[in-house]
């Protein structure tokens, strides 16, 4: 792996061979083509990014508080932290590959037929999200690891299992504060800001979502204004980055992990709040409709993750309900109930998947959104009711499927959750890759026509839309008309 490959005098030719053989075909079609393969492989690639992210910054805190506890590392914290270096440094090497076989699209002299606007608009942005990812991830995980004396010099050992050398971080702080590095990452900005954005092929799936990667890094802003970083090297092991401070915006470290750790944002810019974000109102609605079982749906503007899934809704929870409505269930000491009881008290009655994992989050972090629909399962036993809770929360601390492959346990992504915990509904799916997947829109398409779901509660761009309207407005929004038999009961409970 090379830990400067933006560096390297040899950038400019393998990207001219990727250009070649990658994006050479003589017809437009097939560019095109490739071009969306690369666009599906790099969003999966900062997903994963994105995820591993939050969990270093996780592990940080963990292992941070049992150090300032006086606490050794154990065996399996020092194994913990060299496997999760060791999957770091492989996804960093695979940002740097992205970042430098597209950065020779900003040459001014690549042939006419290689000059297709929405293409090399495509290849510029992806070589600068992937860029931008990796300034992204040291400022907000890896930095944290370099100012901590304990962890830095594990880090820094040679590890064999992992293939680890010798002076790893040391090489990529390196890297970070590399003057060469930020002066090709400017150039590229200064393209996108100047004509790249409006040359986006928006029908190319996946360049709204690199668009937005760029928009929304925290890192935009201080690589195209500031002046390059410098490090002090003390010896081999001990690297003091002068401005680590304004890195971390100032203020506490757990104030600054408590901010990368928020909501779905993973690190990113949020633009702005939710429009039902901070509404008591909507809130005790919520309380007030939404019943043990049911299923929250979610439409988030201005995240990453609206972009990267297709359709109106872009997110899908399972209400698990309070502990009254789970006693009346006759679940609440169920054994896999038993072990959420606290949470579940003080408010945290969703189960979703996200980037870090499966989480059981509170009703105030869900609403955190512009749209919110709350789907009830009509023809429900009891005892069905209670496996959905059962089934949901048996899911959690599960890993996020970046595959959104739907057969199969171990793994989950939003929308999965509920077809897992719905198992006996005939959701509608698709193929991606080879792989049956499904989308929060799929699982909206139920509470059209027959059903078996209605819709309980329904929010357009902050606003409530009348039960009586419901119906029709999420036809609407997934672009189908409402069938006639069924338009009487849509937007009952």
């Amino acid at each position: 792996m090379t830990t400067a490959a933006w560096a390297q005098p040899d950038a400019t030719e393998e990207c001219r061979a990727h250009l070649r053989d990658i994006h050479g075909a003589a017809e437009a079609p097939a560019r095109r083509t490739a071009m969306e393969l690369e666009l599906n492989a790099f969003t999966q690639l900062a997903e994963e990014s994105l995820t591993m992210r939050s969990q270093a910054i996780a592990l940080y805190a963990t292992l941070q508080a049992k150090l300032e506890r006086g606490e050794p590392l154990s065996g399996r914290d020092m194994q913990t932290l060299n496997e999760g270096a060791a999957a770091l440094l492989a996804q960093r090497a695979e940002l740097w590959r992205v970042a430098q076989e597209h950065e020779c699209w900003l040459s001014e002299d690549l042939p006419a037929d290689r000059q297709d606007a929405s293409l090399r608009a495509t290849g510029i942005s992806m070589s600068l999200a992937a860029g931008l990812l990796l300034y992204d991830n040291y400022r907000t995980a890896i930095s944290l690891y370099l100012e901590n004396g304990a962890l830095r010099t594990q880090l820094n050992r040679s590890d064999n299992l992992s293939a680890r050398r010798a002076g790893e971080l040391n090489a990529i702080a390196e890297s970070f504060t590399s003057a060469e590095n930020r002066r090709r990452a400017r150039r590229a900005i200064a393209w996108y800001e100047r004509s790249g954005r409006k040359s986006l092929d928006t029908s190319l799936q996946g360049s709204l979502y690199v668009a937005q990667l760029i928009e929304q890094s925290p890192s935009l802003a201080s690589v195209r204004s500031m002046a390059p970083l410098h490090y002090v090297a003390r010896n081999v092991e001990l690297f003091s980055l002068v401005t680590l401070d304004s890195l971390k915006g100032g203020g506490r470290t757990s104030t600054y992990l408590s901010s990368m750790l928020f909501g779905n944002a993973v690190g990113l810019v949020e633009t702005r709040h939710g429009k039902l974000y901070g509404r008591r109102d909507v809130e005790g609605e919520l309380l007030h409709n939404a019943q043990a079982g049911d299923i929250l749906l979610e439409k988030t503007p201005f995240r990453l993750t609206d972009t990267f899934i297709p359709g109106h809704w872009g997110h899908a929870a399972i209400w698990v309900g309070n502990e009254a409505e789970l006693r009346g269930l006759g679940i609440w000491d169920h054994p896999q109930v038993r072990p959420y009881q606290e949470q579940i008290r003080a408010g945290h009655e969703v189960v979703e998947a996200l980037r870090p994992g499966v989480e059981l989050n509170t009703a105030q972090h869900f609403l955190n959104v512009d749209d919110l629909a709350v789907l009830h399962h009509t023809g429900l036993s009891r005892e069905e009711r209670a496996n959905v809770i059962i089934q949901s929360l048996s899911h959690l601390g599960k890993p996020y499927d970046f595959n959104f492959n739907v057969e199969s346990t171990d793994r989950i992504f939003c929308s999965k959750l509920v077809y897992l915990v719905y198992g006996d509904v005939q959701w509608p799916t698709s193929r991606m890759l080879g792989r049956a997947t499904i989308s929060p829109d799929d699982l909206a398409q139920k509470s059209l026509g027959e059903g078996p779901l209605s819709i309980a509660l329904l929010y357009h761009d902050g606003r409530p839309i009348p039960s009586d309207e419901a119906g029709h407005q999420m036809a609407q929004f997934l672009r189908r008309p409402v069938p006639q038999q069924a338009s009487a009961s849509l937007g009952m409970r």
